[in-house]
């Protein structure tokens, strides 16, 4: 598998105001967003932000209002031009893009899903999955079958000839995803796109997302202010705040190591038995205390699954296997009951 990034982001600023490249130099040499915006009236939207975004995986950035979480996955497509830093997509500059090659980008490379749903209201469910066929210049028959086919994958069948106004917002949100899978584009860009949801209904989004990821894996950019949501489709994540970020990697890492008292904040109150897999905490000193007939349970496991597992164990300890079966490690109940509360 390539270990090249499928997004690649570096060093990346974006500063609004009217002359904002005269402004640059103060902030990279250490201006805070506070400062610029009380000295000179311009807003720090992205500071100095690199990340890499790999292929086939699902990369949360997260932050609260404010962050600069939008503004940062509008530069992706360039909606947004950066006042300073480069963007490459399959190693292709995207800031170096003319016109032509930068529609043709947004057009069969990229997708996105918004917040709002960005559905066409004079269009039935058909015709606004389709949408994005029809300008790629997709004919007519082609559009029909690519889009029934993803309306039946979002569980819409029997509702291709509605109008979203007749749909709820789950199911408007439905046909969105299903638009933005229709182009069959490596790269989904998904900006809050179940923040307007109910609870359940945004459970339940995130499950289709997941399952379809499975299957498709995407190469998807997704955006939310939820912990609870990252944590559960990250495979990676990045926490913005004003601009810069704060911490980035996987669920495991953020939880048991947060970079700093702002993380902290962050993951105060997640369930961490729901979130902490054992995989984290094996170690070797535990398998070599264990006993040989440990109980084995995958990496994969979170702690409140396996908890009961320990407790009935002898010596209180499991046995932790990695993806292809062999033993990773151990962890005994004390050290998780230790990760659970540290």
């Amino acid at each position: 598998m390539t270990t090249e990034p499928k997004i690649k982001i570096e060093n990346l600023y974006k500063i609004f105001g009217a002359n904002p490249k005269k402004h640059l130099p103060k902030v990279q040499h250490g201006m805070s967003k506070d400062e610029l915006l009380e000295q000179h009236n311009h807003v720090l939207g992205v500071h100095n932000v690199s990340l890499d975004i790999m292929p086939r995986q699902i990369q949360v950035v997260m932050g609260l209002s404010g962050s600069g979480k939008s503004t940062l996955i509008r530069h992706i497509n360039r909606l947004i031009e950066p006042t300073g830093g480069e963007i490459f997509i399959d190693g292709e500059d995207v800031l170096a893009m003319n016109d032509d090659q930068l529609r043709d980008l947004r057009r069969h490379k990229m997708s996105m899903v918004f917040q709002k749903f960005g559905l066409l209201p004079h269009r039935t469910v058909r015709e606004n999955v389709a949408y994005g066929l029809e300008v790629q210049g997709v004919d007519e028959a082609e559009r029909n079958k690519r889009s029934a086919h993803w309306i039946d994958r979002v569980g819409l069948s029997g509702y291709e000839d509605r109008y979203p106004g007749q749909l709820s917002g789950g199911m408007q949100q439905r046909v969105g995803l299903a638009r933005g899978l229709a182009t069959d584009a490596d790269i989904l860009l998904m900006d809050e796109a179940f923040s307007a949801l109910d609870p359940l209904i945004r459970y339940d989004m995130q499950s289709i997302l997941l399952e379809l990821q499975e299957e498709l894996h995407k190469t998807i950019v997704f955006i939310t202010h939820d912990l609870d949501e990252a944590l559960r489709l990250g495979d990676k994540i990045a926490i913005l705040r004003d601009g810069a970020m704060v911490q980035e990697g996987d669920a495991q890492q953020i939880v048991l190591n947060p970079a700093d008292d702002y993380i902290r904040d962050f993951i105060k109150d997640i369930n961490r038995g729901r979130v902490i897999q054992l995989r984290a905490i094996a170690s070797a000193d535990a398998l070599a205390a264990a006993p040989a007939d440990a109980p084995q349970l995958a990496g994969n496991t979170v702690l409140e699954d396996a908890l009961s597992t320990m407790a009935e164990a002898e010596g209180q300890t499991i046995k932790v296997t990695g993806p292809d079966g062999s033993i990773a490690g151990a962890v005994s109940l004390t050290s998780a009951i230790q990760a659970l509360h540290s």
